[in-house]
This record gives C-alpha cells, structure tokens and sequence, in this order.
C-alpha cells in the first residue's frame, strides 16, 4: 500500500467510532481530509453528525462538502475528534503543528470525550522528536520568547534549531494570528516534563506536543489497520 492508501484505510477505520447524533470535531491536514470526504459521503447518505473545524482550511472544505458545522460555543463538549499527527509513540504522545493548526487542533481534541487519530504507519516512532517540535508565540517579542525556548530545551539536557516558520518568503502567520517556531531537537526523553517547561513561558501560546489527550491510534500499514488503545 503507498502512503496515501494507508492514510484512506485509517480513515475508513474511524467510522467504528462516528454514530449518527454526535458532535463531531474535525482534524486539519491531508490525513485528516480524507476522513472528512468520507464522512461528507456518509452525511449524504443519512448520517446525522454536526462538526467543529479546527482550521480554516478545514472549514472550508468540510462546509464545501455540505458537512453540518457548528462552533464550541453552542457545543463545548464533543463526542470524538478524529485528526492525524506528524508522529507518535507508544504512550499515546502525539506532535502535531506541521499544518499550523496545533492550537484549535489541541482545543477540539481536549473538548472531546475521545480523540481519534489517523496515521500511515511512517508516523509511529520509538521516541518523540524526529518531527520539528512547532512552537506558537505572540509576535511581540519573539527573540525574547526563543531564548526563553532555548532555556527550556537547556533544563531538560536538550539542544534544538529553532527556526522561525515562513511562508512565501513571509513569516507563518497562524488562524489565530500567531508565529509559529519549529525547533528540531531529535530524540525527546520526557516529553511531560518539556511540555510543562514551554507551556510556562510568556509568550508561548501553545506548543505540538500533545500529551494525555489521545486515546486511540488507527494507523494503515501494509497489512492492514493496526488499532492501538490506551488502557
């Protein structure tokens, strides 16, 4: 199976979890568009599910489809989330952030009693940091915010590359108007203690490392959907 087949059998696979009547949140990035242009088929077809993008981008294309969008605000908890990831580990660790949406992205996916992810089997690693860790800052002051970044990496016997993210020859500019600086730093040892280290740094919005708000990994490989579940 090439990659993108991987990704659709994931996809499919997440429809165990979707019934008619729930709220459901939506992921942003190719992986989680496949599962949006199936669940706008099966909408057609008589499923009744109402949708929380987590990206304009998402919007955009769920509302094209002719999903049924509403907002948290009408409904602030949701049934499940189903999104992809750069890459995750064996304790249901996630990074998320290459799209730029990692904010909203962990705002639905907290607010939903399950979080659901769709994978190709080059996403599972042994240890967190293969991908560039994405950081989003204010624009105020972001020198200051990265050496503050910097320091953090320092605490935890860490070194990263951070590089501002750009866009057309622009910076990133995020949905929310943020920055975002994606720092590679390899290997990860206690992605806990790093995300409680940057998520104490004033001018850090949020940050892609996703920790206990996963619970169900369906990842495509050549032999079919393998389905991790956290106990």
């Amino acid at each position: 199976m090439t990659t993108e087949d991987q990704k659709k059998a994931a996809a499919l696979a997440a429809f165990d979890y979707v019934k008619s009547g729930m709220k459901v949140g939506l992921g942003t990035g190719t992986t989680a568009n496949h599962f949006i242009r199936e669940l706008a088929a099966r909408a057609k077809g008589g499923l009744d599910v109402e949708c929380v993008a987590s990206s304009r981008a998402t919007f955009k294309l769920a509302s094209d489809l002719g999903l049924k969008m509403t907002t948290l605000e009408k409904h602030p908890h949701l049934d499940v989330t189903v999104d992809g990831t750069d890459e995750f580990d064996a304790s249901f660790q996630l990074i998320k952030g290459g799209g730029g949406a990692l904010l909203v992205e962990k705002i639905v996916a907290s607010s939903s009693r399950y979080m659901v992810v769709i994978a190709d089997q080059s996403k599972k690693v042994a240890t967190l940091g293969r991908f560039p860790l994405p950081v989003e800052v204010v624009p105020f002051g972001i020198n200051a915010t990265a050496w503050k970044i910097e320091r953090a990496l320092r605490i935890c016997n860490l070194k990263g590359k951070l590089v501002l993210r750009q866009k057309q020859g622009k910076p990133f500019v995020t949905d929310s108007g943020n920055a975002i600086i994606d720092v590679a730093i390899g290997a990860i040892p206690d992605a806990r203690r790093l995300d409680h280290l940057l998520g104490s740094i004033p001018g850090v919005v949020d940050h892609g490392l996703f920790i206990d708000i996963c619970g169900i990994v369906l990842m495509g490989t050549d032999d079919g959907v393998k389905t991790f579940r956290k106990a």
